[in-house]
């Protein structure tokens, strides 16, 4: 009987975290963002898995859920964050053909998308 290789079992069940980079953290973008738009920033990026930007999904029914606020308050928070360029609006919601709504989908600007490199917009914004 072989024993099974502890590192192995250690990696397998890791926990998943979400980071905030220096580079980022540091521009004038994100040190003037109010902390709300922050926190949806958050809970943006914890639905990205490293392979689907542009294709990141979060309604504004779930992040007010999430966030524990109204509906109505996270629309301008999405706003804001695409003002100042840390988030793209790829396709809006809408009405699919068999008559249930879609949700948005959402790409990170400081990873790459579609083979192209990060745009990185948000440090453009003054």
């Amino acid at each position: 009987m072989s024993k099974s290789n502890p590192y192995k079992k250690r990696k397998r069940g890791k926990d998943q975290f979400v980071a905030i980079y220096h580079f980022m953290a540091d521009t004038p973008a994100w040190r003037t963002l109010k902390p709300a738009p922050r926190a949806l920033y958050l809970e943006i990026k914890r639905q990205y898995k490293g392979y689907n930007n542009g294709r990141v999904l979060l309604s504004y029914r779930d992040a007010a859920e999430r966030l524990n606020s109204s509906y109505n308050s996270v629309g301008s928070w999405f706003k804001e964050l695409e003002k100042r360029g840390f988030l793209i609006c790829m396709q809006r919601p809408h009405l699919g053909p068999s008559g249930v709504g879609q949700t948005s989908h959402w790409r990170l600007t400081e990873y790459e998308y579609d083979g192209n490199t990060a745009t990185h917009e948000y440090r453009m914004w003054k």
